[in-house]
């Protein structure tokens, strides 16, 4: 056994080394045998998928035609569908019901009041007869009118409104589907892979294309965006369920329908949940982006703030999505609680619904009201708090008193951290790097997923993009080393200290629900465009997973094992050491996988800040509405996503083996 750890380790030393001697010599080696495409590959041998896949959907807009209709009558039919719906609810709690159309539009009907919106949260959480949560939504939702958002936050609320059910209702039967048919599961598995892992923006071209600029394009991206997590939990849900329970109702004489419905589906209920939860997470986390391609509401004015650099008001905005998300967070998990409870049907209906009526009752009288009372209907101007100044001339203090530290300490960790990194990616030749990778996937995983890491690894190289791509790994790279070492140490104190738990969880909570462009803001005014702004702004989102974990495989290690490394005589720091930290390791290596993904998914968003890494590929895609382009990029993003996500997916599950978890 030792034996072979020692070839092991022999022969990662012998791969380092004549990869460093690679990069340091590849150019000449290259040039001596007169073999320059090893290193950069040939412009004239790169596949033009991009322009294949740019003349597809040109030809799916302009010809395909399924007999009694077109493929643009088709995206025209389902862009209707939602644009109905989120018109009504649009007018019902932002815009009113209008007749006519711009200047000449006429009022017939005036939106629901900043009162009644109130009151109808209110109404929802007291349904879970939570006292916390009532306070909790309360202030949230006077928070946003308090502090001028609510116009802004109605027309996102109106999005989230639409989005959320119609991507549950999507990922709930596209779930139940799958745990139906084995071949579907396999067969949508790796598409929901690309959905997580293809920047949005990517898939902003062809929707735009198809759908046009406006709120259903938006609406239509963030349903893709949201809806893979409710396909998966939805799966797990039901593949959890006891197979007892599953018996007991067949034998009830249920049919294969009223076994779905009456059994399997309220059983996992809770799990689903949790699935509804993360659509909503995830739908605001698409605001910003969404307000791109005409979404409006508070990502928009994020985003405006952004170009304008306008950081005060930026975060104001910012801090108004917390509050949305947050809001509507603990209330979806407070419904997974819910205990549903038998009425007697000898109650008479205005008893039984005597708290529906009564808020109809409040929402009408309210609505008459705010026609004569202007207080009613808008929250007074005069009573608005403005928070912009004060972040303003926070970042204006910083800037002056500090400038010179913080300019010390972006040099030093350019010069001597990430530009190191930079210099050896892109020093190695491309052929070397793909036989390394395919040697890891043959190590953690071997034929199956070296084959894996291969292919998607020469696909980039064919498509031109490698060079690019090497420049997402550095700064994907570099961003997770740093996140790792602050977030897995953070992650073992939260594990070991429960008043510490509870203090990292409120600010990761706060970084996860805060959306992604606001990072930018304050680390553009400080540090300005750049790859360390992009590095910094990666690092503050991607964090959270690497603490959440870390701290969830601390907190699951049987006590019984701890115990007995207290009687075999360890101190506190050996049990760390040598207990804790070795069984927590699956689950630090998955929340070092999380970081991955998320710190990929929002190098797309530096791309703002001056990147020039697949990310600003992608992004120019976008600007210019090129398809074929916006997509090649992105799938190169996914493609690396999915080769870190395997090879560490592999690790982990041979490290459970190791130490007898699975």
């Amino acid at each position: 056994m030792n034996n072979i750890k020692n070839n092991n380790r022999l022969s990662v030393l012998f791969f380092f080394i004549l990869t460093f001697i690679l990069f340091l010599y590849g150019k000449e080696i290259a040039s001596f045998f007169d073999t320059k495409w090893i290193i950069k590959y040939p412009k004239h041998l790169v596949f033009p998928l991009a322009k294949y896949l740019s003349g597809f959907v040109k030809w799916l807009m302009d010809e395909a035609n399924f007999i009694i209709f077109s493929f643009r009558d088709f995206t025209r039919f389902i862009a209707w569908l939602i644009e109905l719906p989120y018109n009504l609810v649009l007018a019902l709690i932002s815009k009113g019901f209008l007749s006519g159309q711009g200047q000449d539009a006429i009022e017939i009907l005036s939106p629901l009041s900043w009162i009644s919106v109130i009151a109808i949260i209110i109404f929802l959480a007291l349904y879970t007869k939570d006292k916390l949560l009532v306070f909790l939504v309360f202030v949230s939702f006077a928070y946003l009118a308090i502090f001028g958002q609510w116009e802004s936050s109605m027309v996102t609320l109106s999005s989230i409104i639409i989005a959320v059910p119609v991507g549950v209702i999507i990922g709930l039967f596209l779930g139940i589907l799958s745990y139906k048919s084995q071949f579907l599961e396999k067969l949508i598995s790796p598409i929901l892979d690309l959905m997580q892992t293809i920047p949005v923006f990517a898939y902003l071209v062809p929707i735009l294309v198809m759908f046009g600029f406006g709120p259903v394009s938006a609406l239509i991206a963030t349903i893709i965006y949201a809806m893979p997590p409710m396909v998966r939990t939805t799966l797990l849900a039901l593949k959890s369920v006891n197979p007892q329970i599953k018996e007991s109702g067949l034998m009830s004489g249920c049919t294969k329908r009223q076994l779905m419905w009456q059994v399997l589906i309220p059983v996992s209920k809770p799990t689903l949940m949790i699935g509804v939860n993360q659509v909503i997470m995830l739908s605001l986390n698409m605001v910003i982006i969404a307000s791109m391609i005409g979404a409006g509401g508070l990502g928009y004015d994020v985003l405006a703030s952004l170009r304008r650099l306008n950081i005060g008001s930026g975060i104001e905005t910012g801090v108004a999505i917390v509050v949305l998300a947050i809001a509507l967070d603990r209330l979806s998990q407070a419904f997974v609680n819910i205990k549903s409870e038998r009425k007697k049907s000898d109650i008479s209906f205005l008893k039984k619904n005597l708290r529906v009526i009564l808020l109809f009752l409040f929402i009408i009288i309210v609505h008459l009201l705010s026609s004569f009372i202007p207080f009613i209907k808008d929250f007074p101007e005069s009573l608005v708090v403005n928070t912009s100044a004060f972040w303003e001339s926070l970042i204006k203090y910083i800037n002056i008193n500090y400038f010179d530290t913080l300019e010390a300490f972006k040099v030093s960790l350019l010069t001597y951290f990430m530009l190191p990194i930079k210099r050896f990616l892109l020093g190695i030749p491309w052929p070397w790097f793909v036989f390394i990778i395919t040697l890891v996937g043959w190590h953690y995983g071997r034929f199956k997923l070296a084959t894996l890491c291969l292919f998607l690894s020469l696909f980039i190289v064919f498509t031109g993009l490698w060079e690019k791509a090497m420049i997402t790994v550095y700064l994907c790279g570099s961003s997770v080393i740093i996140a790792s070492i602050i977030g897995i140490p953070l992650g073992i104190w939260a594990g070991i200290n429960s008043k510490a738990n509870k203090v990292l969880t409120a600010i990761i909570d706060t970084l996860q629900t805060l959306p992604s462009f606001v990072y930018l803001i304050p680390v553009v005014m400080l540090f300005r465009v750049g790859d360390f702004t992009a590095m910094l702004a990666v690092i503050l989102y991607s964090l959270a997973p690497a603490v959440r974990y870390t701290a969830l495989g601390i907190k699951k290690i049987n006590k019984e094992i701890i115990d007995a490394g207290l009687m075999c005589g360890c101190s506190q720091r050996q049990i760390l050491i040598r207990i804790k930290l070795p069984l927590a390791l699956p689950e630090i290596l998955l929340g070092i996988n999380q970081t991955i993904m998320l710190a990929l998914s929002m190098l797309v968003i530096t791309a703002l800040v001056g990147t020039r890494e697949l990310g600003q590929e992608v992004y120019i895609a976008l600007t210019k509405a090129d398809i074929g382009r916006g997509l090649v990029a992105g799938l190169c993003v996914a493609f690396i996503s999915i080769i870190a996500d395997r090879v560490i997916k592999s690790g982990s599950n041979r490290l459970k083996t190791k130490y007898g978890m699975e």
